[in-house]
C-alpha cells in the first residue's frame, strides 16, 4: 500500500478540519520530513476519500434525516444570533428538546464535524449543513394557483431566509393575471413552460383544487421541473425522477382530532405502555 494511502487509512478521518490543517502544515505524516507539496497531495487524498464516503452514505439518507438536519440548522442559527460560538450535542439537545444520540448519528452520515470535549463550532457546522441541504445557492420557486393559499405562500417572508425565492405565480383566471402579490407577478398558466425556462425555476408548488392537481403536476414535469410540493388534498402520481412532497393540512388536522377524541388515559400523555411478561 502507498505511504500516503496508509496515512489516510491510519487516520480514518472524514473531516474537513484535517484537510485545512494539512494545508496549513499543522499535521505531519508519520516519519516527519513532509513538504508543502506532500501536504497538498495528502489533502487531495482526504478530499477524494471524503467525497466517495459522503456519496455512498448519501444514497441511504432518509427524508426524515434531512428534515432533522433542517431543524439542527435552524437551532444553530438561533445560537449564533445569541452569540454562542460552540455547542455540544447534549447542550443542543437540551436547549431545543432534541435527542443527542440522534444528532450525532445524523451528522455522522456526512462526516465528523465535532471535537471531543469541545463540541461543534457553530459557524462551521452551520456552513456544512447549509451546503449539505443545498441552501448555499438560491432556488427559484413558482406557485401554481393564486387563490388564498397560493397568495399566502407567495407573501411568506420565511422562504427568503432559507434561500428560496418565489419568482412567479400562475393562474388561469384572467382577472388575476398581471396583478402582484408581495411583489410577485401572477402569470397566465398557458405560458408556464416558457416562464419556467426564462426565470430558471427549479421548484414548483401546487396550490390548486384537488380536481386540477394531477393535470398541473403533468404540466410541471413536462416543463422540466423535478422538485414539487403539493398542497392539494389528493395523492398524485409522478415519475421516479421527480421528487414529490405532499402536505395535506386536512389529514394533519384529522389526526389531531383523533387525539382529542380519545380519553385522557388513551392518548399516550404520560401513560407508560403495559409490558407483558414472558411466559416461562
Amino acid at each position: 500500500m502507498h505511504k500516503e494511502t496508509k496515512f489516510a487509512v491510519r487516520f480514518t478521518l472524514e473531516t474537513p478540519i484535517v484537510i485545512e490543517n494539512l494545508r496549513r502544515g499543522n499535521v505531519e505524516p508519520p516519519g516527519g520530513g513532509s513538504t508543502m507539496i506532500n501536504r497538498n497531495r495528502l489533502a487531495r487524498v482526504f478530499t477524494i476519500w471524503i467525497i466517495k464516503s459522503t456519496h455512498m452514505k448519501s444514497e441511504k439518507i432518509s427524508e426524515l434525516t434531512t428534515n432533522r438536519l433542517s431543524v439542527y440548522l435552524r437551532c444553530l442559527n438561533d445560537l449564533a444570533v445569541a452569540g454562542e460560538k460552540t455547542v455540544s450535542s447534549d447542550k443542543l439537545a437540551k436547549r431545543f428538546h432534541l435527542n443527542s444520540a440522534q444528532i450525532r448519528k445524523d451528522l455522522a452520515n456526512f462526516g465528523e464535524f465535532g471535537v471531543r470535549g469541545v463540541g461543534y463550532t457553530i459557524e462551521t457546522l452551520s456552513d456544512h449543513l447549509t451546503k449539505i441541504l443545498g441552501l448555499d445557492k438560491e432556488h427559484r420557486v413558482c406557485i401554481i394557483g393564486a387563490g388564498r393559499l397560493g397568495t399566502a405562500l407567495a407573501d411568506y417572508h420565511g422562504f427568503k431566509k432559507a434561500n428560496f425565492t418565489v419568482a412567479a405565480l400562475f393562474d388561469s383566471d384572467t382577472k388575476k393575471i398581471g396583478k402582484k402579490v408581495g411583489g410577485v407577478v401572477i402569470f397566465d398558466i398557458k405560458n408556464f413552460a416558457s416562464a419556467v425556462k426564462r426565470d430558471k425555476i427549479e421548484v414548483a408548488v401546487i396550490a390548486v383544487p384537488a380536481e386540477f392537481a394531477q393535470a398541473v403536476l403533468e404540466r410541471i414535469v413536462k416543463a422540466g421541473i423535478k422538485a414539487v410540493m403539493n398542497f392539494a388534498p389528493i395523492p398524485l402520481k409522478a415519475s421516479c425522477d421527480v421528487k414529490l412532497k405532499t402536505i395535506d393540512l386536512t389529514t394533519s388536522l384529522e389526526s389531531l382530532s383523533y387525539f382529542l377524541a380519545k380519553p385522557l388515559g388513551e392518548n399516550n400523555l404520560g401513560v407508560k405502555p403495559k409490558v407483558k411478561g414472558r411466559r416461562k
